[in-house]
């Protein structure tokens, strides 16, 4: 039996990116080191828990699973049927249940599988290693017995999430419960260090500071919340430095920690490219849509699932694009083909001549059917693109997504939005309630007392659209309407005067209309990336060693921005370029998703608590390639509009589940 963490391995000389590694150390360090001598040509049971098969699906496909020589795959707390000439591979979490499971199977006269090999997905407790010792008939049925330090879902080549979905409620909810938080705060830190376990990285270790207003005010639990993190992560680096063989002893990127409060407004207002409109406006169940299909035999149309995923290289190419872009190309490509095509030429001179829409030359495309393969995923976009479109067009959202920007960047402010609410009377309820706490968020003293009730009552919110908008307080709201109840404030803030939350980002025109919202997460990772990032707000839990400054010093140089065409004809009205650049075009995003990475800095990592958002992935990748280093977003979820919103109503609701509310 080895007691060991997996070893490090690159699998060759090329740089993989985050979810590349993740997903060859279960298929190669785990499945694959389970074939050893007699077993190599055997096929395996594999083993899970809840949460580690979660793990696993985010990161490999039943195919490669199969193709390491796994044949069924488990529940370790479901009975399963005996297989004694079969062996095993176990990869669950070191918990007390899970270890007695396990002993249960395979101790005694008649264990259920031939031989096990164990890998736990974080640090084991001595105690249950004692524990498992203790039974002299497991030891020899055990092949291995190993940490492989990976507890995390990789959501993307460079996201991943901690699997808190309650880490807002926990955390910043109503009634402080520091117990609860500090058990939250201890297992999110214990997962969060096994990503730099897993990629073989210490990290330079920064956080927000907790922002005391004066001497007499207490600092709550919510204001420590990075901090307390950022200490969790820190003891289990710690440990990882002196039992991992191979780990580093000087810092090898930058670990930067924040919370929720940081940015209250992204999680809220229209992200207007595919990947983020797609999942604000579809009701889509994860990365999945159902969308239907002609009948192959001649009935009506049928439903089908696809998956808006990494491994279509048409979504990889336009996910990060604004809804206008992305139409517009997929128009051009639908086109392109039809052109290169003769029996779609054939097809289109025998209709009338005039210029078809993307519609029309769908439906011809779909009349080809030895073109079936080649154009289903093309088809596929365009009936999506078109969805969006529709929906922007009746719900008016050009319009709301204006005033909501307008808001943020300080040019418009309360009397706007009433005349938004009173001249657009068909608004929706959801949109009301997004609009209000963008509002609570610039201008929380706005919402007390008899004024925001009245603001509600013009907006004809429902009760628990009221909690959401009040409990927009909880996330740092507050401590703006303290400044302005104190005398020495008050006299500084103007209650008509109108204040912004973002400034336009220089040397960065808006190639779209409705682009020119960004995260703050943006400004936080240039300076970073620049040794900008102030100290006082955001301190090092280490000091970095001399060598590393200066090599991240060197990283830090920027790249220029790659230019893009313009495209304009078949371009929406609403959506015009304004002839610029944001310097960054989705066009290249395959072209140069595996070489650009072979020459990158330092990683930067940013872990936000509380959820982030696909505007804050997207803005993780577009400075990527700015600043030349993989910049990799961590969270405890990842949330679009609807959820969230959920989220801020579980604030400050008890007696509810997360499953009584819905948007």
């Amino acid at each position: 039996m080895s007691y060991s963490d997996s070893d490090s391995s690159s699998y060759g000389g090329d740089y993989k990116n985050f979810r590349q590694i993740s997903r060859e150390r279960l298929l190669y360090e785990m499945l694959r080191s389970a074939k050893t001598g007699t077993s190599k040509s055997t096929w395996k049971v594999l083993i899970m828990d809840k949460l580690t098969v979660k793990i696993m699906s985010h990161s490999c496909k039943m195919a490669d699973i199969t193709q390491e020589g796994v044949s069924l795959v488990e529940d370790i707390h479901r009975r399963r049927q005996p297989l004694p000439s079969m062996e095993a591979i176990y990869f669950i979490q070191p918990t007390k249940e899970n270890v007695i499971m396990f002993l249960s199977d395979m101790s005694g006269r008649s264990p259920l599988y031939k031989k096990a090999f164990v890998f736990f997905s974080s640090p084991i407790s001595r105690e249950l290693v004692t524990h498992i010792k203790k039974d002299s008939t497991v030891i020899p049925r055990i092949g291995a017995l190993r940490e492989m330090n990976l507890e995390y879902f990789a959501i993307d080549s460079q996201g991943f999430v901690t699997d808190d979905e309650r880490a807002l409620e926990e955390l910043f909810g109503d009634e402080e419960n520091s117990r609860r938080g500090d058990a939250c705060l201890n297992v999110m830190a214990s997962r969060i260090a096994t990503v730099f376990a897993s990629l073989r990285e210490f990290p330079l270790v920064r956080y927000r500071a907790a922002k005391s207003l004066d001497t007499m005010t207490m600092t709550t639990f919510s204001d420590l919340i990075p901090t307390k993190l950022a200490a969790g992560v820190w003891n289990c680096l710690m440990k990882y430095k002196q039992s991992i063989e191979n780990f580093p002893q000087t810092e090898t990127c930058d670990l930067l920690i924040l919370d929720r409060s940081v940015d209250q407004v992204a999680p809220i207002i229209h992200e207007w490219t595919y990947d983020a409109i797609c999942r604000d406006l579809l009701n889509m169940e994860g990365n999945k849509y159902v969308h239907e299909v002609p009948s192959k035999t001649g009935g009506p149309p049928e439903k089908k699932e696809v998956l808006l995923e990494e491994h279509d290289p048409l979504w990889l190419e336009l996910r990060h694009a604004h809804i206008a872009d992305a139409s517009e190309r997929l128009h051009e490509k639908m086109t392109s083909f039809i052109s290169k095509n003769k029996a779609a030429q054939i097809q289109h001179s025998a209709r009338d001549g005039g210029e078809l829409s993307t519609k029309d030359l769908q439906k011809m495309v779909q009349a080809l059917p030895q073109y079936s393969d080649q154009i289903d995923k093309l088809s596929l976009h365009v009936e999506i693109a078109g969805k969006i479109n529709r929906i922007i067009r009746e719900r008016r959202l050009r319009e709301l997504g204006q005033l909501e920007q307008d808001l943020v960047f300080g040019d418009a402010g309360l009397k706007d939005v009433v005349k938004f609410f009173t001249t657009n009377e068909d608004v929706t309820r959801e949109n009301k309630l997004r609009l209000l706490m963008i509002l609570a968020a610039i201008y929380p003293e706005k919402f007390q007392g008899e004024k925001g009730q009245n603001i509600m009552k013009l907006a004809r919110l429902q009760s628990d659209d009221i909690t959401a908008v009040n409990n927009m307080r909880l996330l740092g709201g507050a401590s703006d309407i303290k400044k302005s109840s104190t005398g020495a404030f008050s006299l500084k803030f103007d209650i008509n005067k109108k204040r912004a939350v973002r400034k336009d980002l220089t040397g960065e025109e808006q190639t779209w209309q409705l682009s020119r919202f960004y995260p703050m997460i943006e400004e936080l990772i240039e300076k970073l990336g620049k040794k900008e990032l102030p100290k006082d707000d955001y301190p090092c839990m280490n000091e970095p060693s001399p060598t590393v400054h200066a090599k991240n010093q060197s990283a830090a140089i920027s790249q220029p921005p790659v230019a893009h065409s313009m495209r304009s004809r078949r371009t929406p009205t609403w959506a015009r370029p304004r002839n610029s650049d944001d310097g960054y075009s989705s066009d290249s995003v395959l072209r140069h998703a595996s070489s650009d990475f072979k020459k990158m800095g330092q990683r930067i990592f940013v872990f936000i608590v509380g959820g982030a958002t696909r505007s804050e992935l997207r803005v993780c990748h577009k400075l990527t390639r700015k600043l030349n280093r993989e910049i990799i977003l961590g969270s405890t979820s990842l949330d679009d509009p609807p959820q969230f919103i959920t989220k801020m109503k579980m604030l400050t609701v008890d007696e509810l589940s997360l499953d009584d509310i819905q948007i």
